[in-house]
């Protein structure tokens, strides 16, 4: 299989000298074309330093992070968001949808900013806006939809550059039980239907169970990892449940 993501002993400090904390201690792991990975832990524990770290948005003390043969570690200014911009996909948690532009814009934007021509923006929309069942709503503003309809917008956005990896920080958080299981199931959909490399951070373990694959953090580590296989989504749910106990402290602190 090929390698999407490799993330090679990386370690994160914040402070001073005289104040040192460690965020992420020596994390190694890959992740493979196709996967679909959740990564747990509770509260504190490095999963959204990770995270961050992966995206982008923070950088590592040492270590590398390499995206399709390239170490984004070293990347800088103009060149580094050029690769965030063209090679990674986010879903937020409220969805980041701009109210001013209408869903199909708010899709296109990407595309748009890429120089993309505008024949072919069309069509990529119109494409990934049937899979997602949003073709009668492309004219519409965000506030004029519904929440189930915004996650679409907000997926299919992430998903239309086709980027490497689409990353996603605590997804259901905001979200009631209905959304959340719709939501999961636009995850699901992207990730077997249109091979989307999905990595997402998460505290709870029903959201976890949708994931093929799951690593679980905690004092910045890599605690304990498991994976799917051909158990149900049931199953599955169960085992998280019992590696989360192992992880220790209240249960619900960390579900």
């Amino acid at each position: 299989m090929e390698k999407v993501l490799e993330v090679k002993n990386i370690e994160k400090y914040y402070g001073n000298k005289s104040n040192l904390s460690k965020a992420i201690d020596n994390i190694s792991f890959d992740v493979e074309k196709g996967e679909f990975v959740g990564i747990m832990g509770a509260s504190g524990s490095g999963k959204t330093t990770l995270l961050n770290c992966i995206s982008t948005i923070d950088k590592v003390t040492a270590g590398k992070i390499i995206i399709d043969g390239m170490d984004i570690t070293k990347l800088k200014g103009n060149n580094l968001n050029k690769f965030r911009r063209e090679e990674l996909g986010f879903i937020f948690q409220d969805f980041n949808l701009l109210d001013t532009l209408t869903c199909y814009e708010n899709i296109a934007l990407a595309l748009t900013i890429q120089k993309v021509e505008p024949k072919e923006i069309d069509k990529k929309v119109k494409e990934i806006a049937e899979k997602l069942e949003i073709k009668e709503i492309l004219k519409k503003y965000p506030y004029q939809i519904s929440g189930g309809q915004k996650q679409r917008v907000a997926s299919a956005r992430a998903i239309i550059t086709k980027p490497k990896i689409v990353l996603a920080d605590e997804p259901t958080g905001s979200l009631d039980s209905k959304s959340a299981r719709q939501l999961l199931e636009i995850f699901d959909f992207l990730n077997n239907n249109l091979k989307a490399t999905i990595l997402m951070v998460t505290h709870d373990a029903f959201t976890a169970s949708y994931a093929k694959r799951i690593l679980f953090i905690k004092d910045g580590k890599i605690f304990n990892e498991l994976i799917k296989g051909n158990d149900t989504r049931k199953q599955f749910f169960e085992k998280i449940i019992e590696v989360q106990t192992l992880l220790g402290g209240e249960l619900n602190d960390v579900i």
